[in-house]
């Protein structure tokens, strides 16, 4: 937390300059939390039981990164005169509206504001913008190929992947939830291939954090055909590849400017997924150059903990969601990346075409500390998504990494749905293992193009007879009903610990294989629930997952 808080003030420290001229977004940066209403020990208060049920599946405990922005400080500064817009507990500030100068010293003035940003526009990298969106959103040459089967145009990114197999087996998103962050999802409300999920109440709810709108269906159909090679569903015409998922679409991307501050939005977005349980969160969006060039991304900055909207996504993976970001789309070179294509724990997705061949647009790494990226590809070249514009123009064949990125994120959420308790690194893993570059990665491909149905056989594999025991301790039966055993597998001691699924400690006892009765007796009592227990033997630790369904 103070590494990440400490590069945060650096970054904008070093970009802050007083405005030249009266622009209007500004961010608000605070230096503490304290003094909160809000606490670690009563998360029910700012985290859906979802979310809280997300991280006990997952072994990962609430901390301060989850304790909203100090309320106090945000009435503060809208006392100043200025409008409050989207707060970041994350980030720990706020992005603001303001006309006037003199309240943005007022602001500057309060002894818990480290620093304020101001954010402004000009035309230059939004006409960029414009431009690589309308190559984006072109019909491609194969726009013709029409129906193939039951996925129908779909049929060749859904089986490049192999997560039609996945289809076969029961596992097609069915319980699992997917945000889609982007900038806009317009025609969404009316597109027959979302008829299916509107029907079964699988979309679960919009957001706008651009303009705090009620509705995120305006101003881009950029959305729409990212959510349709996921969500689709409209047998031989358009199946996608997470086709009973549920989904929350956020608005994020202001489309009429190139602006510092959509990577705050993007945060809050993102947090706002979190709060709400999601599982998987698709990005269809990158940041190098912004209309004022003071606030653009050098090379320095893709060290994956540099960039607000990176430093975003590797809170958003360690809070136990598994983020997609497109790589971007500005072709071959030395880091042609996106912000936050960056981001270690996050899956980067490269585009290829039908063949497997890289689009020549795909954007490559390394990033600025000399990691792979991109991390995977999909096809995005040639794909087929819905158009946005209704039953007269349903589908279309269009490029970039925009629409790699959701046909992948689809796959996961199928082997997120197979493998609930796996870890986001332990998925982000066997996705690169499972590629068809596992043995020879580079920053054009990547590690390649995932094989879904490998991977879920990689999280599958059993130990072999004879091995070293799995774990240290096996408590069992587990759920338990209030009988549980416990066997001290491969140490002659092992000192267990037992934490809530908030992460308080309940119960410490030293174990050496014999003396199991009294740790027995202690399991025994507790309450319905999901609990952990940390076991340390002399060589190792884990922690294990245990259940009681009293």
């Amino acid at each position: 937390m103070k590494r990440l808080s400490l590069l945060l003030l650096l970054f904008m420290a070093s970009l802050f300059a007083e405005a030249q001229i009266a622009t209007n977004i500004y961010w608000v940066q605070f230096t503490d939390k304290n003094d909160s209403p809000y606490s670690i020990d009563n998360p029910e208060a700012y985290l859906s039981p979802r979310a809280l049920q997300r991280r006990a599946n997952l072994g990962i405990t609430v901390d301060e990164y989850d304790i909203p922005v100090n309320p106090q400080y945000l009435q503060a500064v809208a006392d100043c005169g200025a409008q409050l817009l989207n707060p970041s507990k994350w980030l720990n500030g706020v992005s603001v509206y303001v006309t006037d100068l003199a309240v943005i010293e007022a602001i500057n003035a309060l002894d818990f504001v480290q620093v304020v940003r101001n954010c402004p526009n000009d035309l230059k990298a939004q006409e960029q913008k414009e431009r690589w969106l309308a190559n984006e959103m072109k019909p491609s040459a194969e726009s013709n190929r029409g129906t193939r089967g039951y996925y129908g145009g779909a049929e060749a990114q859904v089986k490049q992947l192999n997560v039609d197999i996945l289809h076969e087996m029961g596992f097609d998103g069915t319980g699992v939830i997917v945000a889609v962050l982007d900038g806009g999802f317009q025609g969404t409300e009316e597109t027959s291939c979302f008829d299916n999920m509107r029907e079964e109440g699988r979309l679960l709810g919009t957001r706008d954090f651009v303009y705090g709108s009620p509705s995120v269906y305006t101003q881009s159909t950029h959305g729409t055909s990212c959510l349709s090679t996921m969500a689709a569903y409209d047998p031989n015409n358009m199946v996608g590849t997470a086709p009973k998922a549920s989904y929350y679409l956020i608005h994020t991307e202001d489309g009429d400017s190139e602006n510092i501050i959509e990577e705050y939005n993007w945060v809050s977005g993102a947090e706002y997924a979190d709060s709400l349980g999601v599982d998987v969160c698709s990005t269809s969006l990158g940041y190098i150059g912004f209309d004022m060039s003071q606030w653009d991304h050098p090379f320095e900055h893709f060290d994956g903990q540099t960039a607000p909207m990176s430093i975003g996504a590797e809170i958003a993976a360690s809070r136990g969601m598994i983020c997609m970001n497109a790589a971007g789309n500005e072709g071959g070179g030395t880091c042609t990346l996106g912000i936050p294509a960056d981001a270690e724990h996050i899956v980067t997705v490269g585009a290829v075409d039908a063949n497997g061949h890289r689009a020549s647009f795909s954007s490559v790494g390394p990033t600025y500390d000399g990691r792979i990226k991109p991390d995977v590809m999909a096809m995005g070249e040639g794909t087929y998504v819905a158009s946005g514009y209704g039953d007269w123009w349903p589908y279309y064949n269009g490029n970039g990494t925009s629409f790699a990125t959701p046909v992948l994120a689809g796959a996961v959420a199928c082997l997120r749905q197979a493998r609930p308790y796996s870890s986001v690194q332990e998925i982000c893993d066997v996705i690169r293992s499972s590629s068809d570059h596992t043995d020879n990665p580079d920053n054009q491909y990547g590690y390649g193009i995932p094989d879904f149905s490998l991977a879920l056989e990689l999280l599958n594999v059993e130990d072999p007879i004879g091995s070293t025991p799995a774990h240290i301790i096996t408590v069992y039966p587990n759920p338990s009903n209030g009988d549980a055993h416990v066997v001290l597998n491969d140490a002659h001691k092992a000192e267990l610990t037992v934490f809530d699924v908030m992460g308080h400690k309940l119960y410490s006892y030293s174990f050496n294989g014999l003396n199991h009765t009294s740790f027995e007796r202690y399991l025994n009592t507790l309450n319905e629930g999901i609990y952990f227990i940390n076991a340390v033997s002399e060589s190792r630790s884990e922690t294990l997952k245990f259940v009681v369904t009293k």
